[in-house]
């Protein structure tokens, strides 16, 4: 036991480091000092962004404070336990909650990428197959979802586009939560449905695929090419079921830049002007991300690397017939529990996807 809080003390140390808790704290005072001043809410929406900052902060804080706490707790016990061996199972226990804490905050570490701890945009695009590809966009919809809400996120549904007679079109939702962006970029990709056709009369295996993209809800402080003359603003009347206005008034946004090519819908707010902003969140991200995408193939060409990131890489199949299994083709993560998958039990791929990248080689990631 003392050799394990050893290890566990030395973990600990390490998280200190890399969540950076003296820098957090300082940060932590300087934004609450800016949050002291009166004129503080007038940029509601910067307002909005440094609140959510310090409350992420003083999360991390807090987390770190708890598992100091614990390894205190746990050595106290230790130091007990040699004249009351009844304090050796409390010892244990303290060393078993404090190694969860730990491993909680390890997490951390992944996600310090630029957007990773902030919210996420996430489009799910049906592939080919017709019926089958809308029932498999609509079932991905309802995945990711649940999983959301099982995280605590809050969602907000952006688009969602009935497909005909069965599924879904399109979705697109903002996920709001603490490293929502950084834990969902696993995602992104294409997904693999294998399972016998509710829509096939003669009951035979169907092959379906639908595409999912995540992106970062970008900012307004952050630089994107967004010239609003570029952008093309047509309104229409909104598709799906849904109140009364909805239906019959034109409060359906569709955004087309230009220069790109790039169409971005949004239907499920109340009115247009909501649609507009929300689509235009959306815009930016795409925005952003294609030039995110430009930066890194030039990168890649000037160090010879061939990474294959596009939208057709194939990273997880579903396969319900005729066995039951979820693969991840990237890290070889799999369960027989697809039912459980499809309900939003996606934390094994998740996490399992970043903890794999921390330690790929550059060349395989």
């Amino acid at each position: 036991m003392s050799k394990e809080l050893e290890e566990l003390e030395r973990r600990l140390c390490d998280a200190r480091g890399f969540l950076h808790v003296e820098s957090i704290q300082e940060e932590l005072e300087n934004l609450e000092a800016h949050m002291a001043d009166p004129s503080f809410w007038d940029d509601a929406e910067r307002a909005q962004g440094i609140s959510k900052r310090v409350a992420a902060i003083k999360d991390t804080l807090a987390a770190y404070d708890a598992a100091a706490t614990k390894l205190s707790d746990a050595k106290a016990a230790l130091e007990l336990a040699a004249e009351d061996e009844a304090f050796a199972v409390e010892a244990e226990a303290d060393a078993a909650t404090l190694a969860n804490m730990l491993d909680e905050l390890e997490v951390e570490s992944w996600f310090s990428g630029r957007f990773d701890s902030g919210d996420a945009i996430l489009s799910v695009n049906p592939g080919s197959g017709g019926l089958e590809a809308q029932d498999w966009t609509e079932m991905l919809y309802r995945m990711y979802t649940r999983y959301a809400e099982q995280r605590g996120w809050k969602v907000t549904v952006l688009d969602l586009v009935p497909g005909e007679g069965i599924g879904l079109d399109k979705a697109t939702i903002q996920i709001e939560g603490k490293n929502a962006y950084g834990m969902l970029r696993s995602e992104s990709g294409v997904h693999r449905l294998v399972r016998i056709s509710p829509t096939d009369a003669k009951k035979r295996r169907h092959t379906t695929f639908a595409g999912i993209e995540v992106m970062p809800v970008i900012a307004d402080d952050v630089e994107v090419d967004l010239n609003p003359a570029d952008v093309r603003v047509d309104v229409y009347r909104s598709s799906g079921p849904g109140g009364q206005c909805v239906n019959t008034t034109d409060s359906a946004v569709r955004l087309t830049h230009l220069p790109t090519g790039i169409v971005v819908t949004c239907q499920n707010e109340k009115s247009q002007l909501q649609n507009k902003e929300a689509a235009f969140r959306v815009l930016r991200a795409k925005l952003y991300e294609l030039e995110e995408q430009k930066r890194q193939a030039e990168i890649d060409e000037l160090r010879g690397d061939r990474m294959d990131n596009s939208f057709g890489s194939q990273i997880r199949n579903y396969v319900l017939y005729p066995y039951q299994l979820v693969k991840d083709a990237r890290t070889d993560i799999e369960t027989g529990n697809v039912d459980a998958v499809l309900d939003g039990d996606l934390d094994d791929f998740v996490l399992g996807y970043h903890k794999w990248l921390a330690g790929a080689d550059p060349q395989a990631r």
